[in-house]
């Protein structure tokens, strides 16, 4: 694992400057690290314990850029909802509870430590291994597809408000998206993700259409998340959150796909086929069964 030596840990700690911090647990973790808690760990090389980790990340008092993995997550879960709120809140982890010191950041962090030199990588000599960096978000892929549902998540009424409900199929038109009129829908959701730091085949043509055959991307990825209702995905691929009234957020992903939903609402899909665009799923008479199935077996904050 980069960064355990003894030395690493011991220069990471002396004098760190914390900048922020963030949870990798399986209910909450960067998603644009990857698709799924096991692989978000698998990119900063740690175990994918039950518990999680907490990810403080900060300067050394050479303005080397660390980040420190503990395993007090909620002491970093206190430190976010401090801040989140305002408040100040002073971030001191106990050595005891260091797992690592990993030189670098695996995400964009757009503030400094004052005072000391500007961030830049540790010296080779006291790093095991090259340092992180965050994914590449300057062209369309995995991580900005995944950024964008993560934006979607957060500014749901925003992205719902673009949808038009007479677009959709009316009810037992056996469609479960919108009509020929999706298009134009999808293309206002052009840009998702920019600027960032979704029989079971669905052979009757019921997805997002375009056209009476539908959207083939968005049949393949609605199939895909019905079979992890039968065969449960790895750890963090389906989460739920909290959402106004007595609905969840759920966020599933999956290879080459994202999809952000409101358990009492529709669905928007991102795909990694389709560079920025957003593709709106009506409910019509499978989603909300699907839904619904979904959030039953999704991961849920403690």
């Amino acid at each position: 694992m980069a960064g355990t030596d003894e030395e690493a840990v011991a220069a990471a700690d002396d004098a760190l400057y914390v900048l922020t911090a963030v949870l990798l647990t399986p209910a909450k973790f960067p998603s644009v690290l990857g698709d799924d808690y096991p692989e978000a760990c698998a990119a900063l090389g740690l175990a994918p314990l039950a518990d999680g980790y907490g990810l403080v990340l900060g300067q050394d008092g050479d303005g080397a850029r660390w980040t420190v993995v503990i395993d007090d997550v909620s002491l970093v879960a206190v430190a976010i909802a401090s801040w989140d709120c305002g408040m100040e809140y002073d971030l001191s982890p106990d050595e005891r509870t260091v797992v690592a010191a990993l030189p670098g950041w695996p995400l964009a962090v757009a503030v400094a430590a004052p005072n000391v030199p500007l961030p830049h990588d540790p010296d080779p000599e006291i790093s095991d291994g090259p340092p992180l960096t965050p994914p590449d978000t300057s062209v369309w892929g995995p991580a900005q597809r995944r950024l964008g549902a993560d934006e979607i998540a957060l500014q749901w009424a925003t992205w719902r408000d673009q949808i038009d409900d007479a677009d959709f199929a009316t009810p037992g038109a056996g469609s479960d998206t919108a009509a020929d009129g999706a298009d134009e829908n999808a293309s206002r959701g052009q840009g998702a993700g920019d600027g960032g730091d979704a029989d079971d085949e669905g052979g009757d043509g019921s997805e997002q259409g375009r056209g009476p055959g539908g959207h083939s991307g968005v049949r393949r990825v609605l199939a895909e998340a019905r079979a992890y209702v039968e065969s449960p995905p790895p750890l963090g691929r389906v989460r739920s959150s909290f959402a106004s009234g007595d609905a969840r957020t759920l966020r599933a992903d999956g290879p080459g796909w994202s999809l952000v939903a409101r358990t009492d609402d529709i669905a928007f899909v991102l795909l990694d086929d389709e560079p920025g665009e957003v593709l709106p799923v009506g409910r019509g008479p499978e989603l909300p069964g699907l839904l619904e199935a979904l959030d039953k077996i999704a991961v849920r904050p403690s």
